[in-house]
């Protein structure tokens, strides 16, 4: 899985999983956040939610035009520094008026457009890793663990916030409502560790950065690919094509911050106990995953000492587990704790998607690119098919005025979590078949001129799908819930349709 992958990858990747924990970390609590410090409706936080998501996603389509001017690496750098300042405005307890609301779009503004610096021009250095001929032929299995590596810091962020959050409150003595900051501040801090780790291992691919002069140096020892005009039309519009679906499964899949914490919060069950239990402590997964590579390496291993290695892990993992369970013993769950298992399922699964894909490789019957999109819109539509079927007969969301004369939403149900469970394990299935090969195929197809900017329409139609998650928002409570997530299911339906009707325009350009 990692053989013959270049250094550089590593290097970009850890320096990402640094980012993206911080991200996740504020986005678990976020739209929690929202209803409970300004006493905003589920509509008005979903609004500045999805408008949030929108900005992170828009931005780095003008961070990428502005690294095919400046560089990939400088922008990367100023990226983070901006992020830093948005999160640290964000960190600061200001209670819940208007300058207050004021001062945290400002953040949100700053980390938007910090992230549009950053994201998308690390995912091109990325992919410039495969421009070597020697390792060509791993891209597919680089952006996947690349994207493994996005989700490691996702993983542990909601147990991250919740915990910090925790500690503001029992320990510190804060406010409910201003130990959410608490839960922000983490990203000023794993944003430090994400440039230290850019820098350190910086010699491994600096020759992605970019710029005038580096580009001149490369030019100089490897041919620049040169693209009819016709070419470079079949493959911006093949890619824009793309663009149009994955619009759609963003709104869809990113309902997970949203209309689906909404449900975790309002209508399942507050508690869990058992094997059930386990699944929500985040060292229970850490250890599954572990046995799950071990178990890869097992495999795969060439020497008897591997092998011995591998089934110590996969023993040890299993002791842990088995000390950890009580069949009596109970826990209560925290909404945003559910976010959890979408990164936990990337992680796990990953190496068993590579797999799989390798075997049919192997056969001259793996999919392409645009085949995979289509077939994990489908999949995304099931994960909501579930949704609506387990919502029959289940009553409207309903709030009551708080203590401070604001609206506070009313728990009214107690589904099992199991639901939301196996809900995100389908979305991640269709997840591992859409993101990483999507951000794949852009690197692989954009024409060389125009790659910054074309990743960069890679997230601009993620922010649009984003700026949609207010669906969601604007659903809630106002329809029955199986209504809601029909309305998810039949998207993702119609953009699959679409997408297998676009397919030999599409792999054309493979």
């Amino acid at each position: 899985m990692f053989e013959g992958q270049p250094k550089g990858l590593f290097a970009l990747a850890l320096a990402n999983t640094g980012e993206r924990f911080g991200y996740y970390t504020m986005l678990a609590v976020f739209a929690l956040f929202l209803r409970a410090n300004y006493g905003l409706s589920a509509g008005m936080a979903g609004t500045i939610y999805s408008a949030f998501l929108m900005f992170v996603y828009f931005f780095p389509l003008i961070g990428g035009m502005m690294a095919d001017k400046f560089g990939f690496g400088r922008m990367v750098t100023t990226g983070i520094i901006i992020m830093f300042v948005g999160y640290l405005l964000l960190s600061v307890p200001l209670g819940g008026d208007s300058l207050a609301l004021i001062v945290m779009l400002g953040a949100l503004l700053l980390i938007g457009f910090g992230t549009g610096l950053f994201k998308g021009n690390l995912q091109v250095m990325v992919g410039d890793l495969y421009n070597d001929p020697r390792y060509k032929d791993k891209r597919d299995s680089g952006f996947s663990i690349f994207y493994m590596a996005i989700n490691i810091g996702a993983l542990f962020a909601p147990t991250a916030a919740i915990k910090i959050k925790e500690y503001a409150e029992t320990s510190l003595g804060y406010s409910s409502n201003d130990a959410y900051h608490f839960s922000f501040a983490v990203a000023c801090a794993s944003l430090v560790v994400s440039i230290a780790i850019y820098y350190i291992f910086r010699n491994t691919f600096r020759h992605t950065e970019g710029g005038a002069k580096k580009d001149a140096k490369v030019a100089e020892t490897a041919p620049v690919e040169e693209l009819s005009k016709d070419e470079t039309k079949q493959r911006i519009i093949a890619l824009c094509l793309v663009f149009a679906v994955v619009i759609f499964f963003w709104m869809a899949f990113h309902q997970n911050g949203l209309s689906l914490t909404y449900f975790a919060d309002e209508f399942t069950a507050q508690s869990a106990n058992g094997i059930q239990a386990m699944c929500f402590d985040v060292w229970n997964l850490v250890a599954i995953i572990f046995i799950v590579y071990a178990l890869f390496s097992l495999f795969q291993s060439k020497t008897t000492k591997g092998r011995l290695i591998s089934v110590a892990v996969i023993a040890a993992a299993a002791c842990v587990l088995f000390l950890q369970h009580d069949p009596d013993g109970s826990i209560s769950i925290s909404a945003p704790i559910f976010q959890q298992f979408n990164p936990f399922y990337v992680v796990a699964l990953t190496p068993v998607s590579m797999a799989i894909f390798a075997s049919l490789a192997a056969k001259g019957k793996e999919p392409s690119a645009p085949r995979k999109i289509a077939y994990g819109m489908i999949v995304a539509a099931i994960a909501y098919a579930l949704m609506a079927f387990a919502s029959f007969g289940l009553p409207m969301p309903q709030t009551e005025m708080g203590p401070d004369g604001n609206p506070v939403a009313v728990h009214v149900a107690d589904v099992t979590p199991n639901l939301l469970i196996a809900v995100y394990l389908v979305l991640t299935f269709g997840e591992l078949l859409l993101s990483p090969m999507g951000i794949s195929f852009v690197s692989k197809v954009a024409p060389p001129k125009y790659k910054g900017m074309m990743m960069g329409g890679w997230f601009v139609a993620t922010a649009i799908g984003n700026q949609l998650v207010v669906v969601g928002g604007l659903l809630w409570g106002a329809v029955p819930l199986w209504v809601c997530w029909s309305v998810f299911l039949g998207v993702c339906l119609v953009a699959a349709i679409f997408m297998f009707a676009m397919m030999k325009r599409l792999e054309k350009v493979c």
